[in-house]
């Protein structure tokens, strides 16, 4: 299968009012089949960048393209391709699972057949079947996260973003995501998503690059950065030396 450029972010930068840069000249590329992690310590400029990516987040240095269309001038044509699942999902608390999946499906213009199949693979998958009848303002933490992350796989996106997807959820829904990771990258899916839980990128990643203060200090296939090292001993000699 070949790959081409899903994501590809050019020389980014976003500077704060005070003129402290928070992302400084970031550049890298996700192709199709990547699972790829971006990796770094709190306020390293991860979610700063994953939301410039989807659109949450203007900027005015540098430029950010999903499968060729720029964020900024070809905002609808990213949005259709694209699926982000934040740190902490901000769901609609009065509807209740099943609602909020159909809305989402009616957004992104899913037929009945396809949204049915969907929401019922992945429903069963995450174990949550029997709850998608309850208001989600009653849903557990994990639950949030587990409905946001079905709502977004229902339209087959072809850029995953993620930022740390494994943040609260169970030791078997983290192993059914990341089951599901695979799977979709098997189909062509980029995957781009933030951790800071260096053992799971380690297994689960075929690219990463290391952010520190806002510099991407490392970053390449999973065997050219650790070189026969632990993620985690990578992590710490570039810390130490970036």
């Amino acid at each position: 299968m070949s790959t081409k450029a899903m994501l590809e972010i050019k020389n980014y930068s976003k500077t704060y009012g005070e003129g402290k840069k928070a992302v400084d000249d970031v550049s890298l590329t996700v192709e199709s089949g990547d699972i790829y992690g971006f990796i770094g310590h709190n306020g390293a400029g991860k979610s700063t960048t994953i939301r410039a990516v989807v659109g949450v987040l203007d900027f005015t240095e540098g430029e950010i393209l999903i499968d060729g269309h720029s964020v900024k001038d070809e905002e609808m044509e990213c949005k259709r391709i694209t699926a982000y699942i934040p740190d902490n999902p901000d769901l609609y608390e009065n509807l209740t699972g099943i609602q909020y999946l159909n809305f989402i499906a009616d957004v992104f213009d899913i037929d009945a057949a396809e949204r049915e199949a969907s929401i019922k693979k992945y429903a069963d998958l995450f174990e949550i079947t029997d709850s998608l009848g309850d208001m989600i303002s009653s849903y557990s933490h994990g639950m949030k996260q587990k409905v946001a992350i079905i709502s977004a796989l229902i339209h087959k996106p072809r850029l995953l973003v993620l930022d740390e997807p494994f943040v609260g959820l169970d030791p078997k829904a983290t192993f059914t995501l990341k089951e599901i990771m695979h799977e979709m990258c098997a189909q062509g899916t980029a995957i781009f998503f933030s951790t800071h839980v260096l053992d799971v990128a380690e297994k689960l990643c075929n690219k990463v690059a290391i952010i520190k203060h806002g510099r991407i200090i490392a970053s390449g296939t999973m065997e050219e950065l650790t070189e026969g090292h632990s993620l985690e001993e990578t992590f710490m000699e570039a810390d130490h030396e970036g």
